[in-house]
């Protein structure tokens, strides 16, 4: 698989998935074999922007669709219940899976933690590239200044109605109640983190903003090159960051 193109399925078809599949359409090192989602369809549609077959999969016809049209790996954009339509394949056929739902219950987690015993599996609530660096980043700060105080703001579209999973992820790691996150909604914001860290003397603030959907696509194929190097197991994003700074940098030495 390193020197073929990596074949993915994805299911969903939204706002985040359609650009998704923009990326993964016209990125040369991955093939995007097909779109399902949730919307019954006559018979196999095309979609308009990739030309790749869409179609409406069940648990009952997953089976058959994924043994005449075989991937190397499954891309969710979906919603949290459709891993139980897929999730068997996944096991069955040892493959890799990102899924990027935003509020998984812990039954979901439990399962996709289950399917890292013969698969490859990272799950993200947000998997753009930008937001998991300052994850990053807001931890090693916070081990640094544990006496700051230290406050999240997040703001998203107007009709977003949930707190952001990413900011509750992002207060979880760094040791937050959750009513240190202030949540906004403004016109059409895709999506807006910040992370302020207040000094006696001096502010840190951490932001991310997502200007497009895309965002989402480039953190995709970032996941799956990297899982495609893993061994079967369950990964955040961060997992997956992490070993890409320890095998680019880890031989490097300070200076001095």
């Amino acid at each position: 698989m390193s020197t073929e193109r990596i074949k993915v399925g994805l299911f969903g078809h939204g706002k985040a998935g359609k650009a998704v599949a923009g990326v993964l359409a016209e990125d040369p090192r991955f093939e995007l074999a097909w779109i399902a989602r949730r919307q019954s369809t006559a018979g196999q549609r095309w979609d308009d922007d990739t030309q790749v077959p869409m179609v409406s999969l069940t648990a009952e016809n997953v089976g058959d669709w994924f043994a005449a049209h075989p991937v190397d790996a499954v891309v969710d954009f979906s919603q949290a219940d459709t891993v139980h339509v897929y999730g068997e394949e996944v096991r069955r056929r040892r493959l890799m899976l990102v899924t990027a739902i935003s509020a998984y219950p812990e039954e979901h987690l439990a399962y996709l933690r289950e399917l890292g015993t013969s698969a490859k599996v990272m799950s993200s609530p947000n998997i753009t590239l930008g937001i998991n660096f300052l994850l990053m980043a807001a931890k090693l700060m916070r081990d640094i200044a544990p006496f700051a105080d230290v406050e999240i703001v997040e703001q998203h579209f107007r009709d977003k109605p949930e707190v952001s999973g990413t900011a509750r992820i992002i207060a979880h790691g760094l040791g937050l109640e959750s009513d240190k996150i202030t949540s906004l909604r403004l016109g059409g914001i895709v999506g807006h983190h910040e992370v302020i860290f207040g000094f006696p003397h001096q502010t840190v603030r951490l932001i991310h903003n997502s200007i497009r959907r895309e965002a989402f696509g480039t953190g995709v194929a970032f996941a799956l090159l990297q899982l495609a190097s893993c061994e079967p197991g369950f990964y955040c994003f961060d997992d997956l960051l992490m070993r890409k700074i320890r095998r680019e940098w880890g031989g490097l030495h300070p200076v001095g």
